[in-house]
């Protein structure tokens, strides 16, 4: 008899929200119950999992004492005074957003890269990577085991939908003003997104990068367990709804030629290699990434300026593989390890 596991999908109105929904039914996650909890304002609507639907539940009045495994999605605010609680009463929790995982008692886990740090959770919490940070590991990682990196130069173009719901409205609404010859006035973002780029995303920090730049930074080391990886980004929002994309320059302790490149990435675990040298034969945001769950690398060449230098172009659906898959990806490692849930099931 097969466990089950009473999940909970804290956030589940959001966009990440769904889509992890989307994705436990689409997996056939082993779940006995699903709850869904999002903010008052929600409670009381129902959702979409699989052929049913569920009643979302109002977080703040949510006991979590029967919870097995808990998905947050709902922002720092939500998980740094509710994860703590759920984790308190015996639920693993797995939190997208950034308030645990600097935290040196929280693990930092990309399912392919480093599955075995999922294991050792002593505070309960499990984090979930930056989803810019997400898609760059599984392809710098296996180049990193067997060649070494030792500076990490990216320039990042990501997605109006890492902003959120409104920011995607945003670049609808202005897209359509703009085309109809309409006035814009921005909201979300500080400056017009429509048929515009921004290298500004997150608050800026005394050093002049910005949050989001310093997470590439911090996660990189912690995820690859290498603190001596120099990594220099830059991070701009592009006016594109899904999909990330990433222009990664590498500098490696031993060469690594196109060919080396192209094997090791070939049969790297939840990576696809789209290169050819030719007319679409590369990634991209649209014709590749969108609603998938690989992420796509493509442009693979050598640096003729530095020695040991490689490019490449890496491309993933930030909502799906960037957030939401990666979290459910953590829980079925938890049913691997035999996690026990409160009330067998199946």
């Amino acid at each position: 008899m097969s466990n089950k596991y009473k999940v909970a999908v804290v956030g589940a109105t959001g966009a990440v929200g769904e889509v992890m929904l989307s994705i436990l039914a689409e997996r056939k996650f082993p779940i006995s119950e699903l709850v869904a909890l999002a903010s008052e304002r929600s409670a009381g609507s129902h959702i979409d999992f699989g052929d049913d639907e569920v009643l979302v539940q109002d977080l703040a009045n949510f006991d979590p004492s029967s919870v097995d495994i808990a998905l947050f999605s709902a922002g720092g605010a939500t998980s740094k005074e509710y994860a703590p609680k759920f984790a308190a009463a015996g639920a693993v929790v797995i939190d997208n957003s950034s308030t645990f995982r600097y935290d040196d008692d929280v693990p930092l886990v990309v399912s392919e890269v480093n599955p075995d740090a999922a294991k050792n959770r002593p505070r309960g919490i499990i984090a979930n990577p930056n989803c810019s940070t997400m898609q760059l590991m599984p392809v710098l990682a296996p180049i990193h085991r067997e060649y070494g990196i030792e500076r990490v130069n990216v320039a990042t173009y990501q997605s109006v939908s890492g902003g959120g719901r409104s920011a995607m409205e945003e670049l609808g609404r202005q897209t359509a003003e703009l085309l109809s010859f309409q006035d814009i006035e921005p909201k979300k973002f500080p400056v017009q997104i429509a048929f515009n780029l921004i290298p500004h995303i997150d608050e800026f920090q005394p050093n002049g990068y910005t949050k989001e730049e310093m997470k590439l930074v911090w996660e990189t080391q912690k995820i690859l367990g290498d603190s001596t990886i120099q990594v220099n980004p830059t991070a701009v929002r592009v006016p594109v709804f899904f999909g990330h994309s990433e222009a990664v320059n590498i500098e490696t302790k031993h060469k690594i030629t196109v060919e080396q490149a192209r094997a090791l990435l070939g049969k790297a675990a939840g990576v696809e290699v789209v290169d050819e040298h030719k007319a679409g034969g590369y990634p991209t945001p649209v014709t590749h990434a969108s609603g998938k769950d690989p992420v796509f690398v493509g442009r693979i060449r050598e640096d003729f300026s530095h020695p040991r230098g490689l490019n490449l172009w890496v491309v993933a659906d930030n909502i799906r593989k960037g957030a939401a898959l990666n979290a459910v990806q953590i829980a079925e490692l938890l049913v691997a390890e035999g996690l026990p849930p409160k009330a067998t099931g199946g």
